[in-house]
Parts: structure tokens; C-alpha cells; sequence
């Protein structure tokens, strides 16, 4: 059998144990969602035949609750800045002037007396950059002052007026509808990503923009790469284009984060690399994965378990079950919340990095998982935290440190910390067995065969680490480790635990076939 035909032999099994594994695990889905549905908490009468409807997560709560209401806002919006936009011809200042204008009234209504708050510590920022920008303080100024924010931010509540004087306490009476120190977590990086690089445009950065464009496929395309509008150093570092940057209404509540040079880049030339096809098709697949999420909520109470606690009472099968949904869950729910207000930004000329660019199945190593999760997010952590750092050269040392800052920027939650130190964990021997699987020298099909089947057990720990790091982040807590290795480690939950490796080990092999259709396809 010659390998083409082998490797053609190997998908037909492999897709045929991803068809009855995932007929199972929805067959199972099923059964325990009905069985449990009078204890689950976080369940609503839907709208799709009689069923209830699993809004346990209050964030998706939220969103879908508002969904009517942001669509209307961020509709008019459009329509104004789109409508003064060509008749005065506006350019890069008067743009700004208008977003700031639309994003201050979307401000007083979700913070109210608030914005005073967001404001003020906005505009310090903005003095310490331009005092201290030229020194050689001026990293640790920024990190200290805006890390220093971050923590007090959610030690104190967000503040309150009566504090500063009780003149000002009747402005208390006025917070607006959404708290803004959870907002503001996503301007604290916007002020260190302009910080940075209002630094960095005083010295050489040895980008070569035209060696770039040759190099890169995006570029070649005639299309413009996120990277080259990074490194597109603007020359409008203003007060008025910088809180433009920091509150601009499509993407401040919950991002896709986006580098202050490319966010300044795109207000003179607005982006090109979608047309106003690709754009109306991308919102239509955007309002297809709504539906699904609405399918799944109706007919699968993944999160309302988590929520309950119920999942204690369950099997290890029924545990693996939960957390997988919990985890499909998650992922779906953040991508329909990201792509939503960045259609927004795309339909206004401004793109930003897509945030799960590849789906939750497919990704078998956690350095591709934290690139294709929050993918916006990592770009601005490789940009302004990895390569500042030292990069590579303290690869295993930088990953505390970026993953701390990141739990810490999420919450100030012992789970949330765990998860972030377990993962640093499991991060220590994927590297390990990565180098010493790219040390494996193939020369032979047996050797190929031997590295490939490697790689897949690799890929199926790692999978499994993963799950684990995001349940106990994200669903029990710190305190339900112990719990959770003792059922797995049982007598009962070893052969579970040794089908689960085997499903993800077999799912890395599907992952690997779908890469080569992808590289064939290039």
C-alpha cells in the first residue's frame, strides 16, 4: 500500500470515530439535559418548542439581552459617520473628532458620571507618556502606572464620588447601566499599546516596509497585513485621536484589541482588505452562528451544570461530557461577541485582528491555542510584553510573567491565577517534547510514521491539560482539583480517562490530515 493510499485508508476511520464519538457525546447531551433539567440552575423559558433555554452565563445573558438595542445604536452610528464622512471630507482629525463625539455619548450611557473617572486617568496617562517617553523610565512608568490602575480599579469597585468629597457624592446617583471598570480593562492595554508606540516612533524600528510587502501573501495580494499597520508609525499622537483610540464605540466593550499605530493608520485610509460583499457575507454567517448558539442553549444545558454545581453528582464520562460542552460553549459564546462589534468596526474602515480565527477542535498545542483564542489579544501581548522581554531566548521565563499579567487583567480571582500557572505549567514539557520531536530526524517512511504518531500523543496530553487548566479556571476552582484527579484516577474513571486521551489523540491525527489539505490546497 503505497502512502497516499494509507493516509486515505486512516481519514475514512478517523472521521468515522469523530462521527460516532460526537454521536454519542450529543446522544448523552441530550439525556442528562432533560434528566437534570429541574435542578439546573440559570434556565429560561425559550422560544423553540416549548424547551428551556440555558442563560446561566451571565455575559451571554447580557449580550443577547442587549443584542436588539446595540444593533440599533451601532446602526445610527454607522449612518451618521458615514454620512459626514463624504459630505465635509473628513480626514484623519475630523474623523476622530466625530468618533469621539458618538463614543462619549455611548460612554455617558453605559457609565453615566462615570466617564469622569475613565477621563481623568486617560488624560495622566497621556502626560506620563509625553514626559517620559524619551527616558530610560519610561517602561517602567507606563507598566506601573497603568498595572497600578488595573488593580485599584477592581480593589475599589471602580470608586466612588463621595470619596473624593461628599460636594460630589450625588454623582453616585449616576453610574450609568454597566460598571466601567470592567470596561476599562481593555483601555488599560489601549493606553500601554499607545505608550509604546508613541515610544518607539522616536527610533529606528528596522522595519523594511518594502522588503515586507514583497515577502508576506497578504501583502503581495495587494490587501494590507495587520502587521505592516502596526508597524505604520503614525504621526498623530494628538490628544483628541488618542481617547478617539481608547473609547471608539465599535470596539470598546469588549475589543478585538487593535494597536494604536494600526487604529491610526486606517483613519486616512480606511480598510480595503473587505469588500462590502465580504463584509455583508461575513455578517450573515455571523447571524448563522447565532442561531446555532440559540440551538445548542435550547437543547444542551452545558453552562446551567457548571453554574449548579451539579456536575459533582455526575460520572466521569458525564464530567468529560459537561466540561467538553462547557468549553464548545465558551468558545462559541466569544466569538459571536467579538465578531459582532467587529463588523461594526469593519463596516466604519476600521479592521481589526479577527479573535478565533480557527475553531476550538482544531488547535493540538497551546501555543496554537492562545494564538487562534483570543488572537487579538495575543498579538498585542507578543508586541508589547513576549518581544520586549527578551522573546524566545526566556521563552519558559516569559510565560509566567505574561500569563500572571493576564489572569490579573481578566480578574483578581485565585481560580483565574491557577489557570494561568497551570497552564505555564503544561507549558514546560510541550516545549520540551517539541524540541525533542523537531530534534527527530526523519529519513525513512517508518521515521515519518514514528515522528507523526508522536506528535499526535503529544498533541492528545496537551489537549487534555488544556481541559483541565480551563475547568479549573473557569468552571470549579482551584479547590476542585483534588476532586477532579481523584474521580479520573479512580477505579471507575481510569478507562475513561485513558478513552478520552485516545479520542484527542485520534482527533490530533484528523487535525494533522486537515493541515496537509490545507498545505496541498496553498
Amino acid at each position: 500500500m503505497n502512502k497516499t493510499s494509507w493516509k486515505r485508508g486512516e481519514l475514512v476511520v478517523l472521521i468515522l470515530y469523530a462521527l460516532v464519538f460526537y454521536a454519542g457525546i450529543i446522544h448523552r447531551s441530550l439525556q442528562l439535559s432533560h434528566d437534570y433539567s429541574g435542578k439546573l440552575f440559570g434556565l429560561r423559558p425559550g422560544w423553540l418548542n416549548g424547551r428551556f433555554n440555558d442563560v446561566s452565563d451571565a455575559q451571554w445573558r447580557n449580550f443577547r439581552g442587549n443584542l436588539p438595542i446595540l444593533t440599533i445604536v451601532f446602526g445610527l452610528f454607522t449612518l451618521m459617520f458615514n454620512t459626514l464622512r463624504p459630505y465635509y471630507r473628513l480626514k484623519s482629525v475630523g474623523i476622530s473628532v466625530v468618533w469621539l463625539m458618538l463614543s462619549l455619548t455611548y460612554l455617558s450611557y453605559l457609565h453615566g458620571a462615570c466617564i469622569i473617572f475613565i477621563l481623568t486617568i486617560a488624560s495622566i496617562n497621556f502626560l506620563l507618556v509625553k514626559i517620559f517617553a524619551q527616558t530610560k523610565y519610561f517602561s517602567l512608568v507606563l507598566w506601573t502606572f497603568n498595572v497600578s490602575v488595573l488593580l485599584c480599579n477592581r480593589i475599589y469597585e471602580g470608586y466612588s464620588f463621595s470619596a473624593i468629597g461628599q460636594q460630589w457624592a450625588y454623582l453616585d446617583n449616576f453610574r450609568g447601566t454597566f460598571r466601567w471598570q470592567i470596561c476599562f480593562n481593555f483601555v488599560i492595554l489601549r493606553m500601554i499599546s499607545f505608550g509604546y508606540d508613541y515610544h518607539w516612533a522616536s527610533h529606528d524600528t528596522r522595519f523594511d516596509q518594502e522588503k515586507h510587502i514583497q515577502r508576506c501573501k497578504i501583502c503581495t495580494t495587494g490587501k494590507t497585513c495587520y502587521s505592516l499597520l502596526q508597524e505604520r508609525s503614525s504621526r498623530n499622537f494628538s490628544f483628541i485621536t488618542y481617547v478617539c483610540y481608547l473609547v471608539y464605540a465599535p470596539l470598546y466593550i469588549a475589543g478585538p484589541i487593535i494597536s494604536f499605530n494600526a487604529f491610526a493608520s486606517q483613519l486616512d485610509l480606511p480598510q480595503k482588505n473587505y469588500s462590502v460583499r465580504e463584509v455583508a457575507w461575513y455578517g450573515l454567517r455571523w447571524v448563522l452562528d447565532l442561531l446555532l448558539a440559540e440551538l445548542i442553549s435550547h437543547f444542551f444545558y452545558y453552562n446551567a451544570f457548571a453554574v449548579s454545581g451539579l456536575w459533582k453528582q455526575l460520572s466521569p464520562v458525564d464530567i468529560f461530557i459537561i466540561g467538553y460542552g462547557v468549553l464548545n460553549f465558551m468558545w462559541l459564546k466569544f466569538l459571536l461577541i467579538w465578531r459582532f462589534f467587529r463588523f461594526w468596526s469593519l463596516i466604519n474602515g476600521i479592521e481589526a485582528p479577527e479573535n478565533m480565527p480557527r475553531c476550538i477542535n482544531n488547535c493540538y498545542n497551546l501555543e496554537s491555542f492562545w494564538k487562534n483564542w483570543h488572537a487579538s489579544f495575543n498579538k498585542w501581548l507578543v508586541r508589547y510584553m513576549y518581544i520586549p522581554l527578551g522573546g524566545s531566548q526566556r521563552k519558559l521565563l516569559n510565560i509566567w510573567v505574561i500569563f500572571t499579567f493576564v489572569a490579573l487583567w481578566h480578574d483578581l480571582e485565585w481560580k483565574l491565577l491557577s489557570w494561568a500557572w497551570l497552564t505555564c505549567l503544561f507549558f514546560i514539557p510541550e516545549q520540551l517534547l517539541r524540541s525533542a520531536t523537531n530534534a527527530f530526524e526523519v529519513k525513512s517512511a517508518f521515521g515519518e510514521f514514528v515522528f507523526r504518531e508522536l506528535s499526535a500523543v503529544v498533541g492528545a496530553i496537551t489537549i487534555t491539560c488544556l481541559m483541565v487548566a480551563n475547568l479549573v479556571g473557569y468552571v470549579m476552582g482551584p479547590s476542585g482539583i483534588n476532586w477532579l484527579i481523584s474521580q479520573f484516577l479512580s477505579k471507575e474513571g481510569l478507562p475513561i480517562l485513558g478513552g478520552i486521551v485516545l479520542t484527542f489523540y485520534i482527533g490530533t491525527k484528523l487535525m494533522f490530515h486537515v493541515g496537509d489539505a490545507k498545505q496541498t490546497r496553498d
